[in-house]
């Protein structure tokens, strides 16, 4: 059961509001298989129309969080992260869908880059960077193993600070830094054994790898591998018709 919270009028509109509010209750009050409440239920309990809860609902239906079952229902669905191609950290990325991060930082060195790390920083081979291996995990499952290179001149000392958090709000706090651009391909692998271990998945179990340069102000900051689990993790996105 959600908790009775009126929603009024305001600069953010309804149905963001009131996606805002199920997505904390889906994280605090439901387990994966709970019935979520009828559109009725929650029109009463937040005084909207039933156009708003339609929105709101149909938005955590395709961020994962809630599944319609034809003639039964709406449930709360497996917590499987699906993402939105879009800019943003992990830690930022997982709150959004009501999950929990943590981060654990396997490895951080002052080294000199990766043929590619230095390629996408536009490094010589005698600088050095800052490489940050890390396992990123949401409501205790792990979810992603990052592999990231950093150039040790834009953000010197980096290794000082506690890189279990959002490496990005460090980058912009720290070094005023902010990423504002990012590149990415995608592709799908087979996990190799060192990355099976730590993802809790068996060797050669699918995985997603993403190839990633991000920028601050057209100077590329990071370099990035990043190896998910292809069963815990989906992209979702937007596609417009262009007409030419």
């Amino acid at each position: 059961m959600t908790r009775a919270v009126r929603i009024g009028d305001g600069v953010v509109p309804k149905h963001e509001q009131l996606r805002t509010l199920l997505t904390d209750a889906i994280a605090r009050d439901f387990a994966p298989g709970d019935p979520f409440p009828s559109e009725r239920r929650l029109c009463l309990d937040h005084g909207v129309s039933r156009v708003t809860v339609r929105a709101a609902v149909g938005q955590l239906e395709r961020d994962g969080l809630l599944t319609r079952v034809r003639g039964k229902g709406t449930y709360v669905a497996a917590r499987t992260a699906r993402s939105r191609l879009h800019l943003a950290s992990f830690h930022d990325d997982m709150r959004r869908l009501g999950l929990t991060p943590t981060t654990v930082v396997l490895e951080v060195t002052h080294t000199p880059p990766s043929p590619e790390a230095a390629k996408a920083l536009g490094l010589g081979p005698d600088q050095r960077c800052y490489r940050v291996r890390r396992l990123r995990v949401a409501d205790g499952v792990p979810m992603s193993i990052d592999d990231a290179w950093y150039d040790a001149e834009l953000a010197p000392g980096l290794d000082r600070h506690d890189l279990s958090h959002s490496i990005y709000a460090i980058l912009l706090e720290h070094y005023e830094l902010p990423i504002d651009r990012a590149e990415q391909s995608v592709a799908a692998r087979q996990a190799d054994e060192a990355s099976a271990v730590l993802l809790g998945i068996a060797p050669r179990e699918p995985i997603l790898v993403f190839d990633r340069t991000a920028s601050s102000g057209g100077r590329v900051v990071e370099y990035s591998v990043s190896r998910y689990r292809g069963d815990r993790y989906e992209l979702h996105m937007s596609l417009d018709r262009e007409w030419t």
